[in-house]
């Protein structure tokens, strides 16, 4: 007696989608594009009403996360990292799947990724004192000045590291205040992904943080002419296009953060963490007080 042939199965294929105002939507447009190397998953490719939408979220969310307490602030971001260490196996996963890294070199980037957002949720209550100072003046007043957010921040990942580079990216401009919306990597979106479910798993604000994957050359110069986007915060642009944005975004005195690609060493190096990526998107406010005679 010959045996029942199992019935064919056809494949689920993913494609991801994008996140916007605390839910994960997909793109106006309904474009999604694979990646090389990924086994067919495709991702959403975002448009520029994808950005419109990212961007209104972002500026909604401003007023609420803004002015929240900085301690509130850091245990928003400290969950954050908690999530990413509680999903530490399936980001090594992602990084795997997505840029053909080995075990050791997915695991150490996923470490580095959970211990620099940590690093951050630690400042939240503390760059304030930092940045902040009190100076005498020619008349009888004294000068009280501390930083204060921007607004809404454009940042823009680099392709390598993903994870890391995204959180780099994405949560400095965070801690003081801004709300943000991040490109992720174009070569390697999967990881960006996985960050978002983190995202979504710690309960961060609705609009506080919004992810979307594309083309960065597709998107960019939209964020840089954005009448509410208050700078843009970008790794790894080639240098020309970095400039032609920076000429844009002068247009309305956007504050822009442009770093070189810094080495693989660098990345992974101290000099990593560095509370200018913070600072770099403050205002100074500045106020003045009669002087006790």
């Amino acid at each position: 007696m010959s045996k029942a042939k199992e019935p064919l199965r056809l494949d689920v294929r993913t494609t991801y989608k994008l996140f916007i105002d605390g839910e994960f939507v997909r793109s106006e447009s309904e474009r999604s594009e694979a990646v090389a190397g990924d086994d067919g998953v495709r991702f959403a490719r975002a448009s520029r009403d994808d950005l419109r939408m990212a961007v209104a979220s972002a500026k909604t969310a401003f007023g609420g996360w803004s002015r929240a307490h900085a301690p509130v602030r850091g245990e928003a971001l400290y969950r954050l990292a908690e999530a990413l260490d509680a999903r530490r196996a399936q980001l090594i996963e992602r990084l795997r799947a997505g840029s053909n890294a080995d075990e050791t070199e997915a695991a150490r980037e996923a470490d580095a990724a959970i211990d620099r957002t940590l690093w951050y949720a630690g400042w939240c209550d503390k760059y304030a004192l930092v940045a902040s100072g009190v100076a005498p003046v020619a008349a009888p007043f004294v000068t009280y000045a501390h930083p204060i957010p921007l607004g809404v921040v454009a940042a823009f990942a680099p392709d390598e590291p993903s994870l890391l580079g995204i959180v780099a990216a994405a949560v400095p401009p965070l801690v003081a205040g801004n709300t943000v919306v991040v490109v992720a990597s174009e070569a390697a979106p999967r990881s960006a992904i996985a960050f978002a479910e983190c995202v979504a798993a710690a309960g961060l604000p609705a609009g506080t943080l919004n992810i979307l994957t594309g083309r960065r050359i597709e998107l960019a110069p939209h964020f840089a002419k954005h009448p509410d986007v208050a700078g843009l915060h970008a790794f790894g642009l080639d240098g020309p296009f970095a400039a032609e944005l920076e000429r844009v975004a002068a247009d309305d005195l956007k504050r822009c953060r442009m770093v070189p690609q810094p080495s693989p060493a660098e990345w992974f190096s101290a000099e990593g963490l560095d509370l200018a990526n913070v600072l770099a998107f403050t205002q100074t406010k500045t106020v003045w007080q009669p002087a006790l005679i």
